[in-house]
């Protein structure tokens, strides 16, 4: 059976081209449409009919696609599931998980199996190929994560950009010159994950506006020895806005072993901290509001559900969600009830 991707190669053109001419949700040129229909035509490509299917029955269940890594652990992770499942609950539906690392593949096949009527997608990739999946089988879903198109699907997110802008701005006011932007990790910024690119994007703005230099350092390896390691030598920074919010006690304790107070000697800033979570209680924070976001995607994703159950809805029927309701960017809130802490001589 030729998928997608048959069709673009055959026609020399990207998948999602294939897709706005098929959908007709964007202006294409009439020769580029021509080749894309002739390549339908030529490999008998039928991908209404797949939506058609896939449309036919109700499970009342929604997936939550959340890649993980065998053996890793993650508290963000957990907060998420839980929340989503509160929220599919009060819509009405049950929750199904599925972690499959092959992220494009893994939502592949809980779409064709039928089991779920739409899907939350999670560890969202500024391209992401599940993108593509959602399109070509008319699978409705609906993002935590704010994709580079952001018309794609239905999305919501933290403005991370403005976050990280945010954190360096009220750094630089409070007097720091020398800023730490500890953001994600190297293979999360190779993976372009939305997050982690608005973020590092949101530091090197906030440094352009205000003069101050900010050093981006990515969270690799053990910060017992990264640590020291950053807060050393003559250029030793005066701040840390720290994105990567699972090593912020592992930071904290280790500049403690290094003889520095926090924050008399370095002020700290967390970004995206987990409400309530006990180590950023007592920093300066912009917290993830995950409550919001996990009750907001859960209502895109099963809005979409039920657009493409209207009858004769097709395909641009979930376009169309997503450029009309599909989108909530959340502003930051810095939470400092004790202000941040300007820099002292060392």
């Amino acid at each position: 059976m030729a998928t997608i991707k048959d069709v673009a190669e055959r026609a020399g053109v990207a998948p999602s081209t294939v897709s706005y001419v098929l959908n007709e949700s964007r202006p294409i040129s009439p020769e580029t449409c021509r080749r894309v229909r002739q390549a339908v035509e030529e490999l008998g490509y039928h991908p209404r009919a797949s939506a058609r299917t896939l449309r036919s029955t109700r499970t009342d269940v929604l997936a939550l696609a959340l890649p993980r890594t065998d053996g890793s652990q993650r508290a963000i992770d957990g907060r998420f599931a839980i929340d989503i499942s509160d929220a599919a609950r009060r819509l009405g539906y049950d929750l199904l998980l599925t972690t499959a690392q092959e992220k494009a593949e893994g939502l592949r096949r809980v779409a064709r199996s039928g089991l779920a009527d739409a899907a939350v997608l999670m560890a969202v990739d500024m391209e992401d190929a599940r993108i593509e999946v959602v399109r070509e089988l008319a699978f409705p879903a609906a993002l935590i994560g704010r994709p580079a198109d952001e018309h794609a699907l239905p999305w919501t997110d933290l403005d991370w950009e403005a976050a990280a802008f945010l954190a360096v701005r009220e750094l630089a006011a409070a007097g720091h010159r020398e800023i730490v932007y500890l953001a994600p990790t190297e293979r999360e910024v190779s993976a372009r994950r939305s997050y982690a690119l608005r973020g590092i994007a949101g530091a090197r703005r906030g440094a352009q506006q205000t003069g101050a230099t900010v050093r981006v350092v990515h969270a690799d390896g053990d910060p017992a020895r990264q640590v020291p390691a950053l807060l050393g030598g003559p250029a030793a920074p005066t701040a840390l806005a720290v994105q990567h919010g699972l090593v912020l006690p592992d930071i904290l304790t280790a500049a403690a072993a290094a003889g520095l107070q926090v924050p008399e000697d370095l002020a700290v800033v967390a970004i995206g901290s987990l409400p309530d979570h006990p180590s950023g209680r007592e920093q300066p924070r912009i917290e993830l509001p995950v409550e919001t976001l996990a009750a907001e995607v859960t209502r895109l994703a099963a809005a979409a559900a039920e657009a493409l159950r209207e009858p004769g809805a097709s395909p641009p029927a979930q376009r169309l969600l997503a450029d009309s309701v599909g989108h909530l960017l959340i502003p930051p809130v810095l939470l400092a009830e004790g202000g941040i802490a300007g820099p002292r001589s060392r």
